[in-house]
């Protein structure tokens, strides 16, 4: 399997770079059929081993849907081995930093794996539970914004003022759907996490230390969904070496705070000293970009910050006090009644965020809608900076 994923990877780099996304973004569903295949078919004649081949047979998947698209942009394959090529050559240089960054990372998760295994018994699964639920948002808004921004970041590199102003762009657009997305998360912690884990032998103690769990992991969320986007900048100007550096300090502080905070607060500690090495990681590489750039847009970013922070605070008082009374009439010993109680404070909250955005005239909510538009009703009448917004948001 590896070695399909390996080839799909890079199918997929070249779907990137050429902004089709589409198919990129169904292939791992084609990987998870091939899993469910193995399992419900293949193991009915080998067994265990069927899960296995449901595995092989799920990546061959997920490299073949994205062979056509490929193959109709002009890709044929041919064999070549020239290692004095240029392009290989470069791709080599900046893999090394990149290699060495992700190795890190593991490090650092095998390194905090070991201080939660001294805490309380079940820390750890704490730990990976409520780092899957945080995962979510930052998947959906973090990774696809970062992914689909990386081919026009590179495009734009020799061009300083496209290269902010997409930058600044994208940045605030993750920051008007991940800082109310952090509220809701934190504001309706209780609800989500009872919702996914509150059955079986999860009882309210696990609920209680998951959803602290997830507080601490949420105040970080966008600090990891810019660092994405900060990472993928540098990669763009060919340097792979200034993330990982960074992102060593960043591990470096993060064992540390994890080691003191761990005795202090339990998995909770650990948790917060996560969300504090990335905040790190994000400050230090906003500050080197913007050290080489000049500027970044900065003001604007603050700007809409301050409103989408404003917009923030009124959704998290709505979800908070809409949650009450649907608790009195449902109760919470039900996964509908929480469910409900979710969805509906989720609803109310998002639409008096949206309303609140509107007065202050927010610009993303403006640029948001209007992408929705063309994507909808296919309207060629959009404005240039619209399209522009199109091409990354796609």
């Amino acid at each position: 399997s590896p070695i399909f994923l390996g080839i799909s990877g890079v199918l997929g780099s070249i779907l990137q770079s050429f902004k089709r996304f589409f198919v990129y973004s169904i292939a791992p569903i084609f990987y998870n059929l091939g899993i469910i295949i193995g399992a419900l078919f293949f193991s009915r004649f080998v067994g265990v081993y069927g899960l296995a081949l449901g595995v092989v047979f799920g990546a061959l998947l997920h490299m073949a849907i994205q062979i056509p698209s490929v193959m109709s942009l002009g890709y044929r394959y041919r064999w070549v081995f020239d290692l004095k090529n240029k392009g290989l050559q470069k791709i080599l240089k900046m893999m090394v930093p990149r290699t060495l960054g992700l190795i890190i990372s593991q490090i650092n998760f095998f390194v905090v794996t070991i201080i939660g295994s001294t805490l309380a018994a079940g820390s750890i699964t704490i730990f990976n539970l409520a780092n899957n639920i945080q995962s979510f948002p930052l998947s959906l808004f973090g990774v696809t914004y970062a992914i689909a921004v990386f081919p026009t970041l590179s495009e734009l590199a020799n061009d300083k003022k496209r290269f902010v102003s997409t930058f600044s762009l994208v940045t605030r657009q993750i920051l008007f759907l991940i800082i109310p997305s952090t509220a809701l998360l934190i504001v309706l912690r209780a609800q989500v996490v009872r919702a996914i884990l509150g059955s079986g032998r999860f009882d309210w103690e696990d609920t209680v230390l998951t959803l602290q769990a997830v507080t601490f992991f949420a105040i970080s969320l966008f600090a990891q969904a810019l660092i994405l986007v900060l990472a993928r900048a540098f990669y763009a100007q060919k340097d792979s070496k200034t993330p990982l550096y960074t992102g060593a300090i960043a591990a470096i502080f993060n064992i540390v705070a994890a080691i003191s905070l761990g005795k202090i607060f339990g998995v909770v500690g650990l948790c917060l000293a996560f969300s504090l090495s990335s905040i790190l990681n994000f400050i230090l590489l906003f500050l080197v970009l913007h050290y080489r750039l000049g500027k970044l847009d900065g003001e604007k970013i603050v700007f809409s910050t301050g409103k989408i922070l404003v917009a923030t605070f009124m959704l998290a008082i709505v979800a908070q006090a809409v949650k009450y009374p649907i608790e009195k009439i449902l109760g919470t010993t039900t996964f509908f009644g929480i469910a409900t109680q979710a969805t509906v404070a989720s609803i109310f909250g998002l639409a008096v965020y949206i309303l609140i955005c509107w007065l202050l005239n927010s610009e993303e909510l403006s640029l948001f809608i209007q992408a929705v538009k063309k994507k909808l009703l296919k309207n060629p009448e959009l404005p240039k900076e619209i399209i522009e917004q199109e091409k990354i948001t796609t």
